[in-house]
């Protein structure tokens, strides 16, 4: 179950990539503007603040998030569930933005290739994903899952797969018609507060690996899993240095 306030803890490093993402979207008047894995809206928001003459609508398969999204009220947006993996247009995007998802979805290369057909002509499909799975946050999390106390417990667990290298996805995506464009960026995330890696993977990374626990074990877990963060991520006099690497890409379809 996804929790839509622990997720929006961090939520300006969060945004902040989606920014970046869309940033390079070249659309102007775009009529039907799509957020595939909307999340709890926030963001999608600011699709619609941009392109207000458009249709915008946010999809997202976890229904806590689409009743966040809903009560809040963004103007200009309309949310619906729906999964990533099975979604089929009513009609043809000239704009699909998936924002920190598709980490989650294993074997998204043939969505990508299926969303990027579903385009308008002069559409754009733009995505970003962590690249994040060396690092001390996630390596942790898979040798606790892996370990003795925990295998039996946790071995059907998912855990998300992140993402290719830039250039996979130019080779997957780019054909005549198509200009993509691909890039990487760590991010260097100052974080605060009492156990800050800790707080950040409760909302995306742990959270999986929790709704397998019952409260007991998964507080030993998270404890565990704290302990060893804290000696990965050493706080600072301003607080914790978390680099964050992430994959981005931008295709527009020509017309």
């Amino acid at each position: 179950m996804w929790d839509a306030a622990q997720y929006l803890r961090f939520g300006d490093e969060r945004s902040r990539p989606f920014f970046d993402l869309v940033g390079r979207i070249g659309a102007g008047q775009p009529g039907y503007v799509v957020d595939l894995g909307c999340g709890p809206g926030n963001l999608t928001a600011t699709l619609a603040q941009r392109w207000p003459q458009a249709k915008v609508a946010g999809f997202d398969s976890s229904p806590e998030m689409i009743d966040a999204a809903t009560s809040a009220g963004y103007p200009g947006v309309a949310f619906s569930r729906a999964d990533v993996t099975d979604w089929v247009p009513d009609r043809s995007p000239d704009v699909i933005v998936c924002n920190a998802v598709l980490q989650w979805v294993p074997g998204h290369d043939d969505l990508l290739v299926r969303w990027a057909d579903q385009l308008n002509a002069d559409g754009w499909l733009a995505f970003q994903l962590p690249g994040n799975l060396d690092s001390p946050a996630h390596a942790i999390v898979a040798e606790l899952a892996g370990s003795a106390r925990w295998r039996g417990l946790l071995d059907g667990v998912r855990h998300n797969k992140q993402a290719g290298d830039p250039a996979h996805y130019v080779q997957l995506l780019a054909k005549d018609g198509y200009e993509v464009d691909a890039w990487e960026t760590t991010y260097l995330h100052m974080l605060r507060g009492a156990d800050p890696v800790l707080e950040w993977t409760k909302g995306t990374t742990l959270r999986p690996v929790l709704a397998e626990l019952d409260s007991e074990q998964a507080a030993e877990f998270t404890a565990e899993y704290a302990r060893r963060v804290r000696e990965a991520y050493e706080e600072g006099p301003f607080g914790t240095i978390f680099p964050f690497r992430r994959v981005f890409t931008v295709l527009h379809r020509r017309g």
